[in-house]
């Protein structure tokens, strides 16, 4: 079968569902991995925030006055917190109520507070020596009588341990959020396999009729396919509607066309050829042989139909295939045979049994025959039934050369002459090989010797109870 480009080249639906889902599931990673990132910065500050301004209030709190004057003893238990970050560095100083650095860094600036949050701690972000810092100012309220007014412990220290953080928390998120997503988009490919079951069921069914086969398809599908399973119903309803026209129209034709021929025949024999001249016997004879093949080409056409029809509307059933090549047998041997030719049938006593339809089986045991005694036969013609263990066998033998083997197959082709000489031609094999093809058989040549030459009708013996 030719199928177009456009059909070839077409993404499958479990793909267009893959890329699609992947792209939202990948859309989704980032997002998440953006937001892991933020709430990493934020639960970093927090944490490292809270570590300077303790160190900057415990400073704050070790202020005194001594003489008159505003004395700095540090504690060595802030420096103790802010070394819990090993890799930042910590900067201070101590500025009293002039104004003046105390202790510590005197180029270490921050924002000066507003007058109404001069007593509180503010967190703010820097540049000092060329480095990012985060920077803490915590204001204490001096009330002695010597040292009055507000003093500030500003204490700063780089983001290395803040940011540290913060990527290892990102790393661990986006380690989770991949494999999360990894999960969910194999879960979700499972999914859609399962849920496009119906749909590749549905392709099985359809793939494995039979070309003959046109009765609507009967699937158990979900609702979404209910239209595209009712469009293919209706497609091969039009289809089968189609087709019994045209075999109609070939019955019908063949019907019409044979009740003329036999009149024709009857009126050609009638004519008689003993008043003719050698040129005009010559002509008779030519006519009356060219009348023949035309009637039992329309035969064949006639029973080509009707075994077509019935391959498609007959139910199968266990028949003796001795009875029916009997019959074949009795309506395949004219009355008007050559005596000379010696005939026989020959069966066994256990009649084998096949799962078939007796009609078409009977046709395509009298094409064969028929094809035998009109361009094989000389002097014998046996007809046999036979079966083994597995199968059984119609063979008609005769005694003609037969065909040869390079031949065989272009025998079983419709309208294929099995004798180059001939000129006539016609379906007794064809018809032959749909039969037992439909029946699950198949049709072979056997040829012995040069005098003998057998056709062979093989079916799968039935071995159920027989009716």
């Amino acid at each position: 079968m030719n199928w177009c480009p456009a059909m070839q080249h077409e993404p499958s639906l479990f793909a267009r569902l893959a890329r699609r889902i992947s792209l939202v599931l990948g859309i989704g990673a980032a997002l998440l991995v953006s937001a892991a990132w933020y709430y990493a910065e934020t639960a970093a500050d927090k944490a490292y925030d809270r570590l300077l301004v303790g160190a900057a209030l415990q400073m704050a709190e070790s202020l005194s006055v001594e003489r008159g004057a505003l004395s700095a003893r540090l504690p060595t238990s802030a420096f103790e917190l802010l070394g819990l970050a090993e890799r930042d560095r910590i900067f201070y100083r101590v500025i009293d109520t002039n104004g003046k650095t105390v202790t510590g860094y005197d180029d270490l600036q921050s924002p000066a507070p507003s007058d109404g949050a001069r007593d509180a701690v503010s967190i703010s972000e820097g540049i000092y020596k060329g480095e990012a810092v985060r920077i803490a100012r915590a204001t204490r309220v001096l009330a002695d009588p010597s040292v009055t007014g507000h003093v500030y412990v500003i204490v700063a220290q780089t983001n290395e341990a803040r940011s540290a953080l913060t990527r290892e928390l990102t790393l661990r998120a986006t380690i989770l959020v991949v494999v999360m997503s990894f999960l969910a988009f194999a879960g979700a490919m499972l999914a859609i396999r399962y849920a496009l079951q119906p749909v590749e069921r549905l392709g099985a069914a359809v793939r494995r009729r039979d070309p003959h086969d046109l009765t609507p398809v009967s699937v158990g599908v979900p609702r979404e396919l209910d239209p595209f399973v009712s469009s293919i119903n209706h497609f091969m309803g039009r289809l089968n509607e189609r087709v019994d026209l045209l075999q109609r129209f070939i019955a019908d034709a063949a019907h019409q066309i044979r009740t003329p021929l036999t009149a024709l025949s009857a009126q050609i024999d009638l004519l008689g050829h003993d008043k003719l001249d050698k040129t005009g016997r010559q002509h008779f004879e030519r006519v009356q042989q060219r009348t023949g093949e035309l009637a039992r080409l329309t035969n064949q056409l006639l029973s080509h139909a009707m075994v077509i029809h019935r391959a498609d509307s007959i139910q199968l059933e266990p028949i003796s295939l001795v009875d029916v090549a009997r019959r074949a047998y009795r309506a395949a041997i004219p009355i008007t045979v050559d005596p000379d030719i010696v005939i026989s049938f020959e069966a066994p006593d256990d009649r084998p049994f096949v799962l078939g339809d007796a009609v078409s089986l009977r046709e395509a045991i009298v094409n064969v025959i028929d094809n035998a005694l009109r361009h094989g036969t000389d002097q014998r013609l046996e007809v046999r039934v036979r079966s083994d263990a597995l199968d059984a066998y119609v063979e008609v033998e005769d005694d003609g050369p037969g065909i040869p083997p390079e031949g065989w197959e272009k025998a079983t082709q419709r309208f294929a002459t099995s004798k180059s000489h001939e000129g006539s031609s016609g379906l007794g094999f064809a018809i032959a090989q749909e039969v037992v093809n439909a029946h699950g058989g198949t049709l072979g040549f056997r040829a012995r010797d040069e005098k003998s030459f057998t056709v062979i009708l093989t079916l799968p013996l039935y071995k159920g109870p027989a009716k």
